[in-house]
C-alpha cells in the first residue's frame, strides 16, 4: 500500500479499531457482560478473569498437542511467573486445571485442563460467539464472511511481523 490520503485514513481507522478492541479487552467487557447475564456464578464465577485467560492458553497448547508450562502461561498472560503460578493454583483449586510433572524436566510442571476446565472453556467460547453473533446480526452473510476472512488474514499478517 502507498501513502495516499485515502490509504492513510484507512490505516488510521484500522489503528483506532485495534485500540478500541484492546481497551475493551483490558476493561474485561465480555467478562462483565457474562456476569450481568448470570453466566458467571458460584465458585468458578468468583475467579479472576486471568484464570479464564489461563484456561484459554492451556486449551490452545492442547490443540497444538502439548501441555502448557507455567513459564509459557506467564508469557501468554503477560504476567510474571509467580503470578502465573498463583493463577494455576486457583484454577487447580477450582478443579479446572491440574498440574502434571514434566517427565523430561522434573523442575517444571505442566498445566492441563480437567474435564470441568474443558467445559468452562467451551462455555466461555460459546458466550463469546453468541456476543459476536449479536454484534453481527444486522450484517449480510457476505459481510460476515468478508470479516471472518479479512480479520483472520490481518491477525496472521500482524503476528508474522510482531512474533519473535
Amino acid at each position: 500500500m502507498g501513502n495516499s490520503p485515502r490509504e492513510s485514513a484507512q490505516m488510521a481507522a484500522v489503528e483506532r479499531a485495534m485500540v478500541a478492541l484492546r481497551r475493551q479487552q483490558s476493561r474485561h467487557s465480555l467478562a462483565r457482560l457474562s456476569a450481568r447475564r448470570g453466566l458467571r456464578s458460584g465458585r468458578v464465577g468468583a475467579l479472576p478473569d486471568a484464570v479464564f485467560q489461563l484456561l484459554d492458553a492451556a486449551e490452545h497448547a492442547a490443540a497444538l498437542g502439548r501441555a502448557l508450562t507455567v513459564t509459557e502461561a506467564a508469557t501468554a498472560l503477560a504476567v510474571d511467573q509467580p503470578r502465573a503460578s498463583r493463577l494455576a493454583a486457583q484454577a487447580a483449586d477450582a478443579g479446572l486445571l491440574r498440574r502434571e510433572a514434566d517427565q523430561t524436566d522434573g523442575r517444571r510442571s505442566l498445566l492441563a485442563l480437567t474435564p470441568d476446565g474443558h467445559a468452562a472453556v467451551k462455555q466461555i467460547r460459546d458466550f463469546r460467539r453468541q456476543v459476536i453473533a449479536e454484534a453481527l446480526r444486522d450484517w449480510s452473510a457476505e459481510d460476515c464472511a468478508d470479516l471472518a476472512r479479512l480479520l483472520t488474514r490481518f491477525v496472521d499478517d500482524i503476528a508474522a511481523i510482531t512474533d519473535e
